[in-house]
């Protein structure tokens, strides 16, 4: 216990929690009693859903899932070096945008270490690489999380923590955190833009993003109704330019019609946050566009401190592309620093911090919990440079 002429600090089962404008004996004894959580103000974490963009480790733990990040040479910039399931070397933008608000990092559902409090102290984090809006997306990686699936497991999680601390406790706690939702670009990649699937042929552009909003409404209001107040839904960048889709095309440049599809997407995505925010009570929920910085990035990559930004730092080679995914016989760009996607599909460390901040400058972002900082991954090391060059 802490105590302070404005506070008091409480450590319970329900995390860091303070008391205000009592007195400190009775505030205790209430707590103690069972009573009073009303008073109480515990420690602000966020729920993240989404794909392999925002994935902390949950693939790591499906054995079957064929979206690994769990070789050679991911999460090269983080902790201690070796693969934590995050599709990157270093930080997600997830990661960045929490530290930059004071928020704890929430570990990944499958950790096998989770309990309540580790929930109640830091949040959770459901992203799984693979998934998307739409059930049907990814199916060719065996084992993913949906977003359906993903509202399912939080849903989940909420029982678990009503029956901890009391359903009273729990929906505060569950209102007052920040969500994430940070899905599409597998909708369009691994569904609409592969003949094998059905939704490639059955839509039009329009009909499909038509299809991605109305199924994208029913989940945010889903969530909604489970607690969420604040939320941030993450758009697409210009996935014609990825990697993987420069190598598809015939002449290595973006493919503009995959753009086109993304800013479409957004545009409605934007809107649909709009309307939401409107008509739900009490609702906050806003659009992160990260689009135009992205593009610029991309095609201005010395602007930007890159020298590089259209063939993977982690990759088999020039010659044999795509290998997808950083594998053991992957050679390393000379400087990570420089190039703007770690492996074919995602950015690196440095291309999602400019991302972050991007999408931190466009949205009102408030520091709940201003003393609790983690620590930031640290940047790429020299040392290790020198140690892996090919």
């Amino acid at each position: 216990m802490i105590e302070s002429s404005s506070a008091v600090v409480y450590r319970t089962s329900m995390g860091l929690c303070s008391f205000r404008t009592m007195a400190t004996v009775t505030a205790i004894m209430l707590l103690l009693l069972g009573f009073g959580s009303e008073m109480g103000s515990c420690k602000v974490v966020q729920f993240i859903f989404g794909d392999s963009l925002s994935d902390v480790g949950n693939n790591k733990f499906l054995p079957r899932s064929l979206a690994q990040a769990s070789l050679p040479w991911y999460g090269i910039d983080f902790g201690d070096g070796l693969p934590n399931g995050r599709f990157t070397n270093g930080r997600t933008v997830a990661d960045l945008i929490g530290d930059k608000m004071g928020l704890p990092r929430p570990p990944a559902f499958l950790n096998p270490d989770l309990d309540e409090n580790m929930i109640l102290e830091n949040g959770l984090n459901y992203a799984s690489g693979g998934g998307g809006i739409l059930n049907e997306t990814g199916q060719w990686f065996i084992q993913k999380f949906s977003l359906y699936k993903q509202i399912e497991l939080f849903q989940g999680t909420q029982e678990m923590i009503s029956k901890k601390i009391g359903t009273e406790a729990a929906n505060k706690f569950f209102a007052e955190a920040h969500y994430v939702v940070a899905l599409g670009s597998n909708d369009f990649i691994n569904n609409y833009l592969q003949p094998v699937y059905a939704d490639s042929w059955k839509y039009t552009s329009t009909g499909f993003i038509n299809y991605l909003m109305s199924t994208l409404e029913g989940q945010l209001k889903l969530l909604y109704k489970l607690g969420a107040r604040r939320l941030v839904f993450f758009g697409l960048g210009p996935m014609g330019c990825i990697p993987l889709q420069r190598v598809l095309s015939s002449s290595g440049e973006c493919q503009e019609n995959t753009n086109q599809l993304a800013i479409s997407f957004n545009k409605a995505s934007d809107k649909l946050l709009n309307s939401l925010s409107k008509s739900l009570p009490n609702a906050s929920f806003r659009f992160g566009d990260a689009y135009d910085v992205v593009k610029d990035v991309i095609y201005n990559p010395q602007k930007h401190g890159f020298n590089n930004s259209d063939t993977p730092c982690c990759s088999f080679g020039e010659n044999i592309r795509p290998a997808l995914t950083c594998i053991p016989a992957s050679v390393l760009c000379q400087d990570r620093s420089k190039y703007v996607f770690w492996d074919e599909y995602h950015p690196s460390d440095k291309a999602n911090e400019i991302i972050a901040n991007e999408i931190i400058s466009k949205v009102s972002f408030l520091r709940p919990n201003a003393t609790d900082v983690p620590a930031e991954a640290p940047a790429p090391s020299p040392a290790l440079d020198q140690t892996i060059k090919q």
